[in-house]
């Protein structure tokens, strides 16, 4: 009797076994094939090359000679060999930016590299960069701009046929092609052929967009285009590198266009989106999108690039890291070992998965309770499979238990996006001695992928919740890591009266630094406390850690004349102090009815100027970014001369320190004139002003 229960349990059991559980429902909308293998690659590189780097500009007029193109050692395998040496999987090349300038002998104008002296005319730069990418086994697409300040009938529905021929050419000679780029910057001052006017376009109706991505659909079917919207990936929103800490790739696609003005939607994007849409974080390895020698000490340290890397692949985006390529035609040596530095620092964070050590990954509820949906698929190295709870429980948690405790402070983890984004809220406890539970983190989103950044947390137990989602989640994958410890290189900040101090983080570290540009050592002069400059400087730091023997990165700044003599003389209010004070994340901002506004400064006493620094609003909300100025001298300041005027190209996307050069003029007395802002609203601030002195 015994053994014919025993035979019947058995075949039960087996039965229950061979009972398939029918997967989740999709959570509309879901990524596309090419989507998700978008999403797997993480990391691409964009390169800006063009005539602006010949004639130290980011946004030309379209009237520089195609002549000044001239680069002296180009060469596309050296670009490939930095960028696959650095992780990256792509490379998206600026085939024509907003001057209108084709980098492949574009039958359509005159406009391209046939009239420079490069390759004696003969050139094609598309070509090379598709061909090295082919050797080098990286994905290759284009960047078109859809505006173009050279043509001398943009406006008109000719240029319209004149772009998309030049999108026929790039789609059909350069083989297979992942992305297409189109960038929202459209209309505007320009020479157009010689006009030299402003010219505004309808950007949401003026290009046709629909017809425009019909084009690529039928000439790359397997591409993804970019815009602002998409259709198929979307702008984060802003040019600095972050992607939000809730972030969905899902977008209410119709509502937007290239150019949108809600722009700053674009971060988190649309938790009710209807397209699935996910966001590229773009940013550049310099403060430019295109090389300027001044920058060659602003490339991106090794703390920047890693807070660049959790704040795109860790935040459900994919990278794309811009190369500015120099007027030699190369990656400089600075973006180059950088970048490659970067690439080894991500691989020894993620060096060692503890996870795979665990006594046990357990869940609080398992669909149908089986097997092919148990905890224990977040921990078994493949991608298509995944732990989710039943229907109608959108809520649950995965404790993790080791033997041993270790110590962790990188937690990741992935959604089976195939089926949608459904994570809303997470949180992340750990046991403590006590028996009880402890939150180190509480996030919202996950998406393709989520990484976040631990204080070093020691535990035997850890307990991942999540605590709301739009249907039962489905998670694929977690991973746990102890990263080592990165250190920060100084920051170094000079007030009024200038006192220099120099700071980074941790309490054990040691920060040397010089002051004649040479590159310090932990023999160099060891920073106790503010010390005084009031000359010209090129104070160079680092920090070292004495217990590894480790240092830093360099932190260079080029430090003018002392600013203690200045005052600010046509205004009476005290927080104009903030222009002058050297703290970058404090602001001065002026109204008035209409606009100009002027900011006029006197120094104190004369001195050779022949140029000013302009460093605009740095904090979250910029506001007052000045676009349009004039910038005046005066020895006795009553009769004042231009200097210069212009705009500064960009300054909206990339608000970084801008800086303009004139002949040395004597002055004492200076005058910075806001014609215009980039809200075109009344308003002019100020983070920093600072001038140039022979």
């Amino acid at each position: 009797m015994l053994q014919k229960l025993i035979f019947a349990f058995i075949a039960v059991a087996a039965l229950c076994g061979c009972a398939k559980v029918e997967p989740p429902k999709p959570v509309l909308p879901v990524p596309s094939e090419a989507q998700l293998k978008w999403n797997e690659m993480e990391r691409n590189a964009f390169i800006h090359f063009g005539l602006n780097t010949f004639n130290d500009m980011e946004w030309g007029y379209g009237d520089s000679p195609a002549s000044t193109f001239n680069p002296s050692e180009l060469d596309a395998e050296q670009w490939c060999k930095v960028i696959k040496a650095a992780g990256l999987k792509g490379i998206v090349l600026t085939c024509k930016h907003h001057d209108g300038f084709c980098l492949w002998p574009f039958e359509g104008t005159e406009y391209s590299v046939k009239n420079s002296p490069w390759r004696g005319g003969k050139g094609d730069l598309v070509r090379e960069v598709s061909d090295a990418c082919k050797k080098y086994g990286l994905k290759f697409g284009v960047y078109l701009s859809p505006w173009d300040r050279n043509c001398a009938f943009y406006g008109t529905p000719k240029y319209i046929e004149y772009f998309r021929t030049q999108l026929t050419d790039l789609l059909t000679n350069y083989g297979e092609i992942f992305e297409v780029w189109f960038d929202g910057a459209n209309g505007g001052t320009g020479y157009y052929g010689g006009a030299n006017e402003k010219r505004s376009v309808d950007r949401k109706t003026y290009y046709n967009w629909p017809t425009t991505i019909e084009l690529v659909r039928k000439l790359q079917p397997n591409a993804l285009i970019f815009s602002d919207a998409g259709p198929d990936v979307r702008w984060c929103g802003n040019e600095s590198g972050v992607g939000g800490k809730t972030n969905w790739s899902t977008l209410r696609r119709d509502e937007a266009w290239p150019g949108w003005p809600r722009y700053k939607e674009l971060n988190p994007g649309h938790e009710d989106g209807n397209y699935w849409v996910p966001a590229e974080i773009n940013t550049s390895v310099r403060p430019g999108w295109f090389y300027h020698k001044s920058e060659d000490h602003k490339v991106k340290d090794l703390p920047r690039l890693m807070d660049y890397y959790y704040e795109s692949v860790g935040r459900n985006g994919t990278g794309l890291l811009n190369f500015p390529i120099d007027d030699r035609g190369l990656v400089h040596e600075i973006d180059a070992a950088n970048v490659i530095e970067w690439q080894k620092t991500i691989e020894a964070d993620l060096a060692e998965n503890l996870l795979l050590n665990a006594k046990s990954v357990e869940a609080s509820n398992v669909r149908g309770n089986a097997g092919q949906y148990n905890a224990q698929k977040t921990n078994d190295r493949d991608k298509e499979t995944y732990w989710a709870t039943d229907d109608g429980v959108n809520k649950g948690n995965i404790v993790i238990e080791f033997n041993e405790a270790i110590t962790f402070n990188r937690f990741l983890i992935q959604e089976y996006i195939k089926l949608g984004q459904r994570v809303k809220a997470f949180t992340l406890e750990v046991e403590t001695g006590s028996g009880k539970w402890s939150e180190i983190a509480s996030e919202t989103t996950i998406g393709y992928k989520r990484i976040l950044r631990l204080p070093n947390t020691t535990t035997k137990k850890i307990r991942f919740t999540v605590t709301d989602a739009k249907a039962c989640p489905t998670i694929s994958n977690i991973e746990l890591y102890n990263a080592p410890q990165l250190l920060t290189s100084p920051v170094i900040t000079r007030n009024k009266q200038g006192m220099v101090s120099l700071s980074s983080a941790g309490d054990e570290v040691a920060i040397y630094y010089t002051l004649d540009g040479s590159k310090p050592t932990s023999s160099s002069k060891r920073y106790n406390g503010p010390f005084k400059v009031t000359n010209k400087a090129v104070i160079k730091a680092l920090a070292f850690d004495p217990s590894t023997q480790r240092e830093s990165s360099t932190t260079s700044e080029a430090m003018d004349i002392c600013r203690a003599k200045w005052t600010i003389k046509n205004t009476k209010d005290k927080r104009s102090n903030s222009v002058l004070d050297g703290n970058i994340n404090s602001t001065w901002i002026q109204n008035a009815k209409k606009m100009p506004l002027d900011l006029v400064i006197d120094l104190g006493e004369t001195h050779q100027v022949e140029g000013f620094r302009y460093l605009p609003d740095q904090g979250r909300g910029t506001r007052g970014i000045i676009f349009n100025y004039k910038f005046y001298t005066s020895t006795n300041g009553k009769n004042w001369t231009v200097q210069s005027a212009g705009e500064f190209s960009n300054i909206q996307n990339h608000p970084v320190w801008q800086k303009k050069t004139f002949s040395p003029v004597k002055a004492r007395f200076v005058k910075l004139r806001a014609m215009s802002n980039t809200a075109s609203n009344n308003m002019a601030a100020y983070a920093e002003f600072d001038i140039v002195t022979k």
